[in-house]
């Protein structure tokens, strides 16, 4: 059995086996590997871009117990020299494909390396989900964004739209109106599905503007965005406005595209479907984070979903 994986960073030389290979260095792989090696177990944790994932574009984290407020990129720093303290191992390179193997899977590395595990856990995370219309792939990274801390610096003074009325929406948006001129809130409900204390931030803004009932049908540009064309849900009515810019926030999809179709149990979505231990319906497969199926995906959950494969794994599969 054998599937292909995507590529992934890392530095430093690897050994031939490791107890726990752990494939994602987001809250829930960092929260694994730091369970592993401190329940005396070898962990290699495989990250295909920088250890802390989704936190590293997030600005401000006020809801991560023990910090009040505290930048994502810090948190992010902060939890991986937590796990490396205590001997986890970070490594980057391709991989080509695993096989299994008796007990044991075999990730074999686009540099040649193989290496060898007891316990496999996927911790991948997500990615943004598009909006699918037209001019979106187009203008991507020409205007279209799904990031605000990243991109947001472009837009100084400009006048920027915002989709979605999540948290990530919302709180993206009063990031957004300290850079822009104007930021336009796209939301297709009448109201906000945001926490009460981001929305209460947004209405405190000025500069803030609500598209209620609204949806963004098309984006328009020449070598960047220029405007969008919006459809009122209960009217019906379509108009083109113009804008500088346009940050997407209207959920995510699971990060399993290196995965074949068909491995894993997963819901409706293509997020895995994992028992109360992670545990996954493949033996010594588990997953942890936001690649699996769940009802709230927040840094803490993804944290406790970590340590609770990790510590879950040794018990089972390790003999420790």
């Amino acid at each position: 059995m054998f599937f292909n994986v995507e590529s992934v960073n890392i530095n430093n030389k690897i050994k031939e086996q490791y107890d726990i290979v752990i494939i994602g260095g987001g809250p829930a792989g960092l929260s694994a590997a730091l369970y592993g090696v401190q329940g005396g177990v070898s962990v290699l944790v495989l990250e295909k871009a920088l250890e802390g994932g989704q936190m590293n574009t997030t600005d401000v984290i006020e809801n991560y117990p023990g910090f009040v407020s505290i930048k994502g990129q810090e948190l992010s720093m902060l939890m991986k020299e937590h796990a490396e303290k205590f001997g986890a191992e970070f490594y980057s390179s391709e991989v080509i494909n695993m096989k299994f193997k008796d007990d044991l899977i075999l990730t074999n590395l686009d540099d040649g390396n193989t290496v060898k595990s007891r316990v496999l856990i996927v911790a991948s995370g997500s990615k943004p989900k598009k909006l699918g219309v037209k001019g979106e792939q187009e203008f991507t990274s020409k205007g279209v964004s799904y990031c605000a801390s990243c991109d947001g610096h472009f837009f100084k003074n400009m006048k920027v739209a915002v989709v979605g009325g999540g948290n990530s929406a919302v709180e993206e948006a009063v990031y957004l109106s300290n850079i822009a001129k104007e930021v336009h809130l796209i939301h297709r409900r009448d109201k906000l599905r945001a926490d009460k204390l981001y929305q209460d931030r947004a209405f405190s803004r000025d500069n803030i503007k609500f598209k209620w009932n609204s949806v963004v049908e098309e984006i328009k540009g020449d070598l960047k965005v220029k405007s969008l064309v919006i459809r009122n849900t209960l009217t019906n009515e379509v108009y083109e406005e113009e804008f500088d810019g346009v940050f997407i926030f209207i959920g995510i999809l699971p990060e399993t595209s290196f995965l074949p179709k068909g491995f894993f149990e997963t819901d409706e979505y293509g997020f895995i479907i994992t028992d109360e231990t992670m545990l996954t319906n493949i033996n010594r497969v588990y997953a942890a984070g936001d690649v699996r199926h769940k009802d709230i995906r927040q840094i803490v959950t993804a944290v406790s979903d970590g340590a609770i494969a990790a510590s879950n794994a040794i018990r089972k599969y390790l003999n420790i």
